[in-house]
């Protein structure tokens, strides 16, 4: 007996009783590629971090064989420098202005951190890889001619460019490190790496508690600064080691020199006045 909420199929029409079955077509499978690879890698990076990143894991996201995979890529290490240039892809360096020298590399250091916390564990790898590659040395050039063109001594200009990338790459590092520390205490010993990294904020209140809870006569530093040195703000926190950065290259440029006595220009112990503001008006309007 048929189910009356299903209807019975109408019999075939005449033109069609001699037609063979139409045959059942497989959906066409989406060829293998760089792109594909990388993005799989991403995938498994952001769900298990870098030390659960491996050639068989992005294989399994694909649904590949390992071999697959070496049609396309070298190596792992090959890999992981193909997912670092890939952060870069749209990314622009405006043409150098000496007037906005500070402001157009606090831009630089603000995206390229936003870059690095696009994806879990990047700072880990940014720091292992060179960007001296064909694909990023027309990056490093224009972050170069930042430096150069606001009037920087070459040789300070030089240093300045391994300086502030190493500032991004290490304080995202440090960011990383608290937000894998608070997901492992919050899993209460649970292997789930897919679970949710919570936001660490709690440690810093927790810190600035302790901190102020320390025997005065022997702590006065730490106690008098408990509230300052860890903040639940890593925006401000990373904007005012940028702003740091600015003000000892601003006592580089010509215009200080005059300030400094004649022993100190170009021994990293001249003071110029740099920029005036205090490192709170880095800040862009509204951010914390």
């Amino acid at each position: 007996m048929n189910d009356a909420a299903t209807p019975t199929p109408p019999p075939p029409s005449p033109w069609e009783r001699g037609r063979p079955a139409r045959a059942r077509v497989a959906p066409a499978r989406t060829p293998l590629s760089r792109e594909r690879v990388v993005e799989a890698a991403f995938t498994v990076l952001d769900r298990q971090g870098l030390d659960g990143l491996s050639m068989r894991q992005v294989a399994a996201e694909l649904g590949v064989t390992v071999s697959a995979l070496y049609a396309h890529v070298s190596s792992k290490d090959d890999l992981l420098e193909l997912m670092y240039t890939r952060l870069f892809d749209g990314a622009r360096i405006p043409e150098p202005d000496p007037d906005r020298w500070q402001e157009q590399l606090r831009d630089f250091a603000r995206s390229g951190r936003q870059r690095l916390l696009s994806h879990r564990d990047m700072a880990r790898i940014s720091m292992a890889h060179v960007p001296f590659t064909a694909e990023l040395l027309p990056h490093v050039e224009a972050f170069l001619g930042l430096l150069r063109t606001a009037g920087l001594p070459d040789r300070i200009a030089a240093e300045a460019g391994d300086l502030i990338s190493t500032y991004i790459d290490g304080f995202v590092l440090e960011e990383g490190m608290w937000q894998d520390r608070a997901a492992h205490q919050g899993g209460e010993g649970s292997q789930d790496s897919s679970a949710a990294r919570p936001d660490p904020s709690g440690m810093a209140g927790e810190m600035q508690n302790y901190f102020a809870s320390l025997p005065e006569g022997e702590f006065p530093h730490l106690r008098a600064l408990s509230g300052l040195m860890v903040t639940d703000s890593s925006d401000e926190r990373f904007d005012i080691g940028v702003e740091i950065i600015l003000r000892g290259l601003a006592s580089y440029l010509p215009d200080a020199a005059a300030d400094t006595g004649p022993d100190d220009h170009g021994t990293g112990d001249g003071r110029g006045s740099g920029d005036a503001r205090e490192p709170g008006d880095a800040r862009e309007p509204g951010r914390a």
